[in-house]
């Protein structure tokens, strides 16, 4: 499996000795474990995003309508920029 090296000050190094101990496991799993929350949400909010661009733009017509004052210049002249 490929491994990375990171690299700590001496204050996080021992916050995570701390953090790992209080919690019963590896500093190694703790790291592990943050960085795979962080990467589930990261994914989680460009999924979100290209739901949102998706709905926005298949409502495009109705949310012009709704607010024409967001509308741009050159939308409202029939054209789109």
């Amino acid at each position: 499996m490929p491994a990375l090296n990171v690299e700590f000050s001496d204050r996080e190094l021992e916050d995570l000795r701390q953090i790992a101990k209080e919690r019963g496991t590896s500093m190694k799993a703790l790291v592990r474990e943050a960085a795979a929350a962080d990467i589930a949400r990261h994914r989680a909010l460009q999924e979100g995003a290209e739901a949102f661009r998706r709905f926005f733009a298949s409502h495009a017509d109705e949310f012009a309508a709704a607010f024409p004052e967001d509308e741009s210049p050159l939308r409202r002249e029939g054209r789109v920029a």
